[in-house]
C-alpha cells in the first residue's frame, strides 16, 4: 500500500531546500569576499615592496598597472585558498577549448559586443549618463595606459573575474538553485560588485545593470559549454576591444 507525504513532511522538505539555497548564497558571498580580501592583501603588501625597490613610482602609470596585476593575482590566490579549504573543486570546469568551444567564443564575443552597443544606445536615447569605471578615467588621463591594459585583460582580468563569478559563485549556486537561477544571481553579484570601481556623477545603477546584463551572457555561455576557458576568453577580448576603442578615441584616431 502506497502512502503520500503528509503536509508536515512537505513543509520540512521545503525548509531543507530553502536552507540549502540560502546556505549556497552565503557561500557564494564568501567566495566574493575572500577574493577581494586576497586582492586587497596582495595590493597592500605588494605595492609598498615595488615602491621601495624603485620598480614603480607613486601615482605613475606603472603604479596603476602593477596594482591591477596584483589585484587579479590576488583574486586567483583567494579562490584557490577558498577551494583548498572547502574542497569543492568539482564545481570548477576548465579544459582546453574544443572546436565547438571556439565557435562559442567567437559567437560570445559578437553577442557581448552587440549587447553592450544596444544597451549603450538605449541609455543614450533615454539621456542616461552612466558612471565611469576608474580604469577608464585613468586611461583618459594617459591613453597609453589602455594599451597596457589589453594584455592584462586577456591574461588576468578575464580569467580571474570569470574564475570568481562564473567558476566560484555560479558553480556554488548551481548545486541548490539550478543552472538558470545560478546564472542570474551570479550576474547580479557581478554587476553589483562594480559599484566599488565607479567614479563621476553618472548613474551607478545603470552601470551595474549593464555589467549584470553582460554577466548573464557570460554565465549562459559557461553553462552551455561547461568550460571556464570560454567565458574567460570572451570576457578578456571584450575588455580588450573596449580598451582599444578608448585608446583610439583618446588619441583622436577614432
Amino acid at each position: 500500500m502506497s502512502s503520500t507525504p503528509s503536509g508536515a513532511d512537505t513543509d520540512a522538505d521545503l525548509r531543507r531546500v530553502w536552507q540549502r539555497r540560502v546556505g549556497s548564497v552565503g557561500r557564494a558571498l564568501v567566495v566574493v569576499v575572500v577574493a577581494f580580501l586576497a586582492a586587497y592583501v596582495a595590493v597592500g603588501l605588494g605595492m609598498p615592496l615595488l615602491l621601495s625597490a624603485g620598480v614603480v613610482t607613486a601615482e605613475s602609470m606603472g603604479f596603476r598597472i602593477a596594482a591591477s596585476v596584483l589585484q587579479f593575482v590576488g583574486f586567483g590566490v583567494g579562490i584557490a585558498g577558498y577551494f583548498a579549504v572547502t574542497e569543492e573543486w568539482d564545481v570548477l570546469h576548465v579544459d582546453r577549448p574544443s572546436l565547438t568551444d571556439l565557435g562559442w567564443i567567437v559567437g560570445g564575443i559578437v553577442a557581448i559586443l552587440a549587447a553592450a552597443r544596444i544597451i549603450g544606445e538605449v541609455l543614450a536615447r533615454l539621456d542616461v549618463q552612466v558612471a565611469q569605471n576608474q580604469v577608464i578615467v585613468a586611461g583618459q588621463q594617459n591613453p597609453e595606459f589602455f594599451l597596457y591594459m589589453i594584455p592584462v585583460s586577456l591574461l588576468l582580468v578575464g580569467p580571474f573575474e570569470e574564475l570568481v563569478f562564473r567558476g566560484g559563485v555560479q558553480g556554488v549556486l548551481r548545486r541548490s538553485w539550478g543552472s538558470r537561477a545560478a546564472v542570474v544571481i551570479a550576474a547580479g553579484l557581478f554587476g553589483a560588485i562594480h559599484l566599488v570601481a565607479l567614479t563621476g556623477t553618472g548613474s551607478r545603477i545603470s552601470y551595474v545593470v549593464v555589467a549584470a546584463a553582460l554577466g548573464l551572457i557570460l554565465g549562459a555561455i559557461y553553462e552551455r559549454t561547461r568550460n571556464l576557458a570560454v567565458p574567460a576568453l570572451v570576457h578578456g577580448v571584450y575588455n580588450s576591444v573596449l580598451f582599444a576603442v578608448q585608446y583610439a578615441s583618446a588619441t583622436g584616431a577614432l
